[in-house]
């Protein structure tokens, strides 16, 4: 996801990922091999060495040939010494910060800098290409009117979807129960136990039931769901502050609603709430406006449709419930007299539901980088709430998402563990092994 030049934030899912550039690549490789160590002098040592060897043969039977054999050989052994020691230099000045500094200063300023090549080109072969151009251009016309229609689809699924969203809330609000069919989950073979196992964990789950049925009445429905799946996304629990999680326990679902059909695209993201102590809206709503359409000054950086523009909504807070606000005392001393007086003031107070309050967007003006950033991710998170959370609300719920989400980031940290794992093997294998050298002795204990 980044800001385009129309202002807008291109959407994660047509985001395509560059080569990424690794100063070991070539450039690197020949700047430090263009460095060649001085040619190696013979040492005193090998010339008594070869002159002892003639002298011990009979001047008369020296061969030509054994001359040449010996100046190959000797050469020979004189190129394998100049490239190992041209290596050590080589590896020597890798090992130098300086050195590796200067050569990423240089690539850098060479990455992404033009050849000259098209420069270069005749103007006949420059006119060809401004052709390719326009030709790409009209590429870029065709996917933006693809992208409108997969939102066109988008709609027509999100229909299909809502009546299984409807029976979800349903089930999670208590006003609806499942049946017994309903609630049979089959495991994965790997996961089954054996019927001993599944016999005494269901005897445990029915003592516990019937515990908790003298104790107290049945929860309903499915308790704090939303809040756990918002404490569960990372994305969304650095957003939650304390003083907002006895309102989202009031929480009762989220849906996506799609714009009307020849209508600009757009979403809009709806918070239900039950009735509560903190505000009298039963919907908080989010508003995200997105456009799929080249951008005239710079066509070829359409990648997708973009969010331009997000808008919320007003929240009714009771009195002294407004937990996007906080109040302050602040004492001020007069100049002239030096009295003290005690101000209070209203500041606003970091919660989630500032989300409902976005920065505004001036059209067709440049932003800050900071107020770039705050669009970034509000964009990121409305996003990731319609692609993620609401179609697949209950396996954040119980985590299984997650883990899904992970998989990708865990490759490092296994192979740390496999490694860590062959070590602990090799220790236990060894013979000459004692754990006892390996424990941290007990800190002495001192009497007062």
């Amino acid at each position: 996801m980044y800001m385009s030049a129309g202002g807008g934030i291109s959407l994660p899912f047509t985001a395509i990922g560059a080569e990424p550039f690794f100063p070991g690549s070539s450039p690197l490789r020949s700047a430090a091999s263009s460095v060649r160590p001085p040619a190696r002098k013979r040492s005193i040592t090998q010339d008594s060495a070869k002159m002892a060897d003639i002298d011990n043969k009979d001047q008369a039977e020296i061969d030509p040939a054994d001359m040449e054999d010996v100046e190959e050989v000797e050469e020979e052994e004189t190129g394998e010494d100049e490239n190992s020691k041209a290596r050590q230099l080589t590896v020597q000045m890798m090992q130098n910060p300086q050195i590796l500094a200067a050569l990423q200063e240089r690539l850098d300023g060479l990455n992404g800098s033009p050849s000259g090549y098209m420069e270069s080109l005749p103007k006949v072969v420059k006119r060809r290409v401004n052709a390719l151009k326009n030709l790409q251009v009209k590429c870029a016309h065709i996917e933006a009117k693809f992208y409108e229609e997969v939102h066109e689809l988008e709609r027509k699924y999100a229909a299909l979807y809502q009546p299984l969203f409807d029976k979800r809330s349903e089930i999670v609000k208590a006003a609806y129960e499942p049946t017994d069919e309903e609630c049979e989950w089959k495991a994965d073979e790997e996961e089954e136990l054996t019927v001993s196992k599944q016999d005494e964990m269901k005897e445990k789950a029915k003592l516990e039931e019937e515990k908790k049925d003298e104790e107290k009445e049945d929860p309903k429905g499915i308790p704090e769901f939303w809040l756990t799946v918002f404490k569960n996304v990372d994305l969304l629990s650095d957003m939650l502050q304390e003083h907002d999680e006895p309102i989202l326990k009031h929480l009762q679902d989220i849906k996506v609603k799609f714009s009307d059909p020849g209508q600009p695209m757009s979403f809009t993201l709806e918070f239900l709430f039950e009735a509560n102590d903190f505000f009298t809206n039963t919907v908080l709503t989010k508003t995200y406006k997105m456009r799929s359409e080249p951008d005239e000054s710079d066509p070829f950086s359409f990648d997708g449709p973009e969010i331009m523009c997000c808008t919320g909504c007003t929240i009714e807070w009771t009195k002294g419930k407004n937990v996007t606000l906080k109040t302050i005392k602040k004492k001020q001393k007069h100049k002239g007299r030096g009295t003290v007086r005690t101000v209070t003031k209203t500041v606003p107070n970091d919660s989630f539901f500032n989300f409902f309050t976005p920065p505004d967007v001036p059209e067709n003006a440049e932003l800050d980088e900071d107020s770039e950033a705050v669009l970034a991710a509000d964009f990121e998170i409305g996003h990731f709430i319609r692609e993620r959370i609401v179609p697949r609300a209950v396996l954040y719920f119980t985590g299984e998402a997650i883990e899904d989400d992970d998989d990708d980031y865990d490759e490092e940290g296994e192979e740390a563990d496999d490694e860590e794992g062959e070590e602990e093997a090799d220790e236990e294998n060894d013979p000459d092994y004692d754990p006892k050298k390996d424990a941290v002795p007990p800190a002495e204990c001192k009497q007062q």
